[in-house]
This record gives structure tokens, C-alpha cells and sequence, in this order.
């Protein structure tokens, strides 16, 4: 009886042992959670707990891991990490407020919205609602929010319930129209079904109607159909250059009834697009000198005035942002051991790539000295043709005589011989002349 209980002091020493080990590893590889995720890690044995059957038979299916649990206990669990919680979206309205400039846009999304939401509330009390058409044409040069805007509205309409999803699909010609014939109704159905419960917008949908062009014309009727079949539930949004998008909309019945608000997208002024430009420039965390800043606004200027009819607006600034931090990049990768503000700063140095400036000038030099030896064949051409020009004048005959001489003056009085003379002296001349 001493013996059996000596042994059984023995195993309960040892399986404690193993406990506490085992909770160590616990600790270290993610301490209560993986006691949470494996509580039967943690928790003691009892003796009997398991049939001797089934214990006979994971001690024979696990001989080679016996002597090392026996001094480590199991091995631990991966810890797997909670999923991330996705970030709340902001609401539309207030990303609509947060853009730049836009301040008309803004009272007229607002005013769209609030017409929108009381004539749903109305509807949805039982009273009467004006049936007014929700769709939109959108102008204004590229760049100037019209895809931003149109995003924003769709999640508006979806807040306040006049859209089931909310989603924008943007698409233009190449999206829309097939090169055979029946193709383009089942390619514009299928852009049709991903907008159902959003926005379908139409980027340059003038392009639908060219001259002598039969397929855009498919697009257009099968938009239309779309829209009166899902008018509770699809809001199309046209958009492009201002005169060939009121073209657009006058050229057919059927768009002119269903498009009738408009929104005009101003271009940005050079304020605003110098807030786009350091709003991309603490976006991504750069800054820049006060030096440099006056002559990216005085870029932005150039280029607003040398493309008045196309200018890309918001694009414009963001493109030469690109632009300017390739520069950066390049002459901070020259450094040895560049510094954190180093990485952050813009200069003058980044407003103009050198190498791009190098090889312009030898393409400028190479061309100039073309047009320069092109300019001197022509004015060799031009001297040779004026030496022909001042031989023929001075009477050369097509027969080598000098005709002046040929021809005697009123005090000349030689004869014949005379004329043979002069006829002589004449060939002679021609001839040193032709002698190199």
C-alpha cells in the first residue's frame, strides 16, 4: 500500500510538472489567449479520465513524441491574430464638404439630396411625390470632381434610400458599344446590370452619337429602355465638354426628356490648384520649400494658359506632383547617406529632371544644326542659281557668243572681219571661264 502510494505521489509530481511547463510555452506564445483557444492545455488531469484503451492506443501512435511531451509538455498552438475591424466609412456629405473649391457643385448636390430625401419621405407616408427625373448631365473640362461628385451622390442617394446599393459604374464608348451587329445591346445590358441599385456613369457620351454611326445608337436606345424599366432603382449620369454634351442631349427626344439638370463643373483657379497640390504633398508626407512652391504655382499657371480649351485641372496638379517627386527621388538616390528630411523635402532642384533637360538640349542642338546645314545647301543653291541668272543677264547666247559685243554700237564701223573678231574673242573668253 506504501509503494502505491509513493508511485502515486510520483505521477501527480510529474504531471504537474508538465502543466506548468506547458503553461510557460503558453505565456510565451500568446499567453491567455492561447489558454482561451486550448483550455484543455491548461486544465489538470484527473486520474481515469480517459479509457485504458484509448490511452494504450495514442501512446502506441505517438512513441516518438512521448519522451519529448514528457519533459515539454504539447506543443502550443499558432496564435491566430482577430481580424482587423474595418475602418468606418466617412459619410458622403462630408466628403463632399472636404473637397476643394467645388462651392456650387456642393449647394447643388445638397439641393439634389434634400428634394430626393423629402419626396421619399412623402412617398413613404402615402402622400403624393412629384415625379421629378433624377438622372444628370455632368460638364466641364477633364478634371474638374465630375467622377468624384458622381461617386459621392451615389452614396448619398443610397443613405437616404433612393438607391438600393450605392455602387458607381463608370464606363464610356469602348465600354458600351461591340464592333457586330446585336453585340452592343448585350454589352451595354450587362454594364446596365452591375449599376442596378447605383450610379451608371457615362464618361464623353457624345461619342455614342456620331454621324452615320449605328451601334452608338443601339447604346442610346438600350440605355433609355434601362432607365424607364428601372427608374426606381438606376440613376444614369452623363458627362463631357460642355457644347458637344448639350448636342448630345438635344439630338434626341428621348434623352432631352429624361436629362433635364444640368451641372456645370468650373475650372479650378490657381489657388485651388495649389491646395490640391500641398494637399497631396502632406498626404505622402513631403514638404516643400517656399521657393520651390512659387514655382510649381507659376508651372501650374503656364499651363493653364497654354491649354485654356482642355486644361486637366485637378489632374494637371496631381500629374506634375508625380512629376516632381520622380525628380526628388532621383536626386536623393544620388546621395550617399540621405537623411530622413532629406526623403521629405522638395527643392527647385526637383522642379526639372536634369537628364531629361540634357538630352533635350542635345535632341535641340542635333536639330539645329540640320536646319543650320539644310539653310546653307539652300543658300548654296540660291548663289549658283544667281550666278546663272547674272550670265544670262549680261547676254550670254545659247551659242557661247557674247551678244553685246556680237551687236556693234552706233560709233563701231568694223566689217565683217571685225565681227569675226569679236566672235573670237568671245569663244576665248567662254572658254577660261569653263577651265577649272
Amino acid at each position: 500500500m506504501g509503494k502505491d502510494n509513493t508511485d502515486e505521489i510520483i505521477r501527480q509530481i510529474q504531471e504537474t510538472r508538465k502543466q506548468l511547463t506547458a503553461s510557460l510555452y503558453d505565456d510565451f506564445f500568446g499567453g491567455a489567449d492561447a489558454v482561451k483557444k486550448n483550455p484543455s492545455a491548461a486544465a489538470p488531469r484527473t486520474q481515469g479520465a480517459a479509457p485504458a484503451g484509448a490511452a494504450g492506443a495514442q501512446a502506441g501512435s505517438s512513441d516518438a513524441k512521448a519522451p519529448v511531451e514528457a519533459a515539454t509538455g504539447p506543443a502550443p498552438k499558432a496564435v491566430q491574430e482577430p481580424p482587423a475591424k474595418p475602418e468606418p466609412e466617412e459619410d458622403p456629405m462630408e466628403t463632399l464638404n472636404n473637397l476643394i473649391g467645388l462651392e456650387k457643385i456642393k449647394h447643388d448636390v445638397k439641393e439634389l439630396t434634400d428634394f430626393a430625401k423629402i419626396q421619399k419621405a412623402r412617398k413613404d407616408a402615402g402622400l403624393k411625390a412629384v415625379p421629378v427625373s433624377l438622372h444628370l448631365v455632368f460638364t466641364g473640362n477633364p478634371g474638374t470632381g465630375k467622377t468624384t461628385v458622381a461617386r459621392i451622390l451615389a452614396k448619398l442617394y443610397n443613405q437616404i434610400g433612393i438607391l438600393s446599393k450605392g455602387q458607381l459604374i463608370e464606363v464610356d464608348r469602348s465600354g458600351l458599344v461591340a464592333g457586330y451587329v446585336g453585340q452592343t445591346a448585350l454589352k451595354t445590358q450587362e454594364q446596365i446590370r452591375a449599376a442596378l441599385g447605383g450610379v451608371l456613369f457615362i464618361d464623353e457620351a457624345y461619342t455614342l452619337a456620331a454621324k452615320n454611326e449605328d451601334f452608338g445608337q443601339e447604346a442610346i436606345d438600350t440605355i433609355l429602355k434601362a432607365m424607364e424599366d428601372h427608374r426606381d432603382d438606376l440613376i444614369v449620369i452623363v458627362a463631357g465638354y460642355t457644347e458637344p454634351m448639350e448636342r448630345f442631349i438635344n439630338s434626341n427626344p428621348g434623352l432631352k426628356s429624361r436629362f433635364n439638370k444640368y451641372i456645370e463643373f468650373p475650372d479650378y483657379s490657381i489657388d485651388e490648384l495649389m491646395q490640391i497640390f500641398d494637399m497631396n504633398c502632406r498626404k505622402y508626407d513631403y514638404t516643400i520649400e517656399d521657393s520651390a512652391r512659387s514655382h510649381v504655382r507659376e508651372k501650374l499657371s503656364l499651363m493653364k494658359l497654354s491649354s485654356p480649351e482642355n486644361f486637366a485641372n485637378a489632374r494637371a496638379a496631381r500629374n506634375l506632383f508625380e512629376e516632381i517627386i520622380t525628380n526628388q527621388a532621383g536626386r536623393i538616390a544620388a546621395m550617399e547617406h540621405p537623411s530622413l528630411e532629406d526623403m521629405k523635402t522638395i527643392t527647385n532642384d526637383d522642379l526639372t529632371d536634369a537628364e531629361d533637360e540634357a538630352i533635350s538640349a542635345r535632341v535641340l542642338a542635333q536639330m539645329l544644326s540640320q536646319e543650320g546645314n539644310a539653310e546653307a545647301a539652300a543658300d548654296t543653291a540660291s548663289e549658283g542659281a544667281g550666278t546663272d541668272n547674272t550670265d544670262a543677264a549680261e547676254g550670254t547666247d545659247t551659242d557661247g557668243t557674247d551678244s553685246t559685243e556680237a551687236d556693234p554700237g552706233p560709233e563701231e564701223t568694223g566689217g565683217a572681219g571685225a565681227e569675226e573678231t569679236g566672235g573670237v574673242q568671245s569663244e576665248e573668253e567662254t572658254s577660261a571661264q569653263e577651265e577649272p
